[in-house]
């Protein structure tokens, strides 16, 4: 077995603009990634060790039977490694994106959940699953987005704009959450700032400026973006990517959101991990270039067989290649890794109550919003009387 990898990495880290509000210091806007050279944060990511085939088949049968003996169930992210997405299937799991992993978690009867992830998933399954246990495999498992939204600086900046409606990513931490008034993920964010621009109501978002931007552009709505990014989107550049066309003419464009407003341009298809994963399934094209983490291609491959897969390009005249299409953080869950909490207890997620009660009240309000929302077949004015059951979530 060789030795674990450790290196560091590169993350947007924004800086806030002090000014003078009615004689108050405040924090009132957002300086861009370049205006600053300290406005860029680091952090570790330790790549579990590769291991044999043999070696892989050990770890599986040891975690498939202390999975039965504790009455866990492993719930994995489509941008983890593939035999730990096949694990979590094999053993009646789940792969998805963070909130199909969470409420998985939720709805299933296992009392220990297993989140193969970045830490704020696994936070995410502790909200919405208070009296199960939560274990991961690596607690050190961070995301740029989350890292690159201080809860402290992100609320002053919240507080420095009171008029405005706060809405964040799920890829955040539970204080930030705790601080928003809604929740989104990449599948909802559309309609829900959609709804919330024509009542009248301005936005705050955060953390990922490139999703921002791209809902600004679709709704109209009055935003102001915090300026973090996802590390690996955040690396596809549209001068390969359009070289890369021309290479592929008749290949399909899927382009997650989180990458530049340049490369979304390029998109035949722009939109979360679950609606890329269908878009493969469903055009005719066999061919496929794809602007996300390259994790994703396992589920594409699977569901799509036959069809080629390429990764957007993250290098070349314009683009580093830091990244490289994968997530560090994502990369450090690992069999040894799902073993080791399984056998002590370690990575267990837990949350202050208050703390947790707070944070889930935009993400329910967002469950009820997307519950609503696939009834929108309706009449618009009984779907418009069914929102005003969710607006007052947790106001009370």
């Amino acid at each position: 077995m060789g030795h674990t990898e450790q290196k560091a990495f590169e993350f947007d880290q924004p800086l806030l603009h002090s000014a003078s509000l009615n004689g108050q210091a405040c924090m009132t806007s957002i300086l861009p990634e370049s205006a600053d050279a300290q406005a860029v944060g680091k952090a570790w990511a330790k790549i579990p060790a590769p291991l044999s085939s043999e070696q892989e088949q050990l770890y599986i049968q040891e975690i498939k039977q202390l999975m039965q003996s504790r009455n866990a169930v492993l719930v994995a992210h489509y941008y983890v490694d593939p035999v730990l997405q096949d694990l979590a299937l094999e053993t009646n799991g789940c792969v998805g994106d963070s909130l199909e992993m969470a409420r998985f978690g939720r709805d299933h009867e296992a009392s220990t959940l297993i989140v193969a992830g970045v830490r704020f998933m696994g936070e995410t399954a502790k909200m919405l699953s208070p009296e199960k246990t939560v274990l991961m495999p690596t607690l050190e498992a961070e995301c740029s987005l989350d890292l690159g939204c201080p809860a402290d600086q992100f609320s002053a900046f919240c507080d420095a704009h009171p008029d405005r409606t706060v809405v964040v990513y799920a890829n955040t931490s539970a204080e930030v959450k705790a601080r928003a008034d809604w929740v989104v993920t990449s599948s909802i964010a559309l309609e829900i700032v959609t709804y919330l621009h024509e009542k009248g109501e301005k936005i705050i978002w955060g953390p990922d400026r490139h999703l921002g931007q791209y809902i600004q552009n679709n709704t109209g709505a009055d935003m102001l973006l915090w300026q973090g990014s996802c590390l690996v989107h955040n690396e596809f550049k549209a001068a390969e990517l359009a070289s890369l066309k021309k290479q592929y003419p008749d290949a399909k464009v899927l382009v997650h959101p989180e990458s530049p407003a340049g490369v979304a341009a390029l998109a035949d298809v722009t939109g979360s991990t679950s609606k890329l994963i269908q878009a493969a399934v469903d055009l005719p094209a066999q061919t496929f270039i794809v602007a996300t983490d390259a994790g994703i291609m396992h589920e594409m491959q699977k569901r799509a067989p036959g069809k080629i897969f390429i990764s957007a390009p993250t290098s070349g005249n314009s683009a580093t290649c830091k990244s490289c299409a994968f997530c560090p953080w994502m990369a450090m869950n690992g069999l040894a890794g799902i073993k080791q909490c399984l056998t002590s207890g370690s990575g267990e997620i837990t949350l202050d109550e208050t703390l947790a009660k707070r944070a889930r009240q935009p993400l329910d309000r967002m469950l009820a919003f997307a519950e609503t929302h696939k009834k929108s077949v309706r009449a618009s004015g009984d779907l418009l009387e069914d929102m005003k059951l969710f607006e007052n979530i947790g106001a009370a």
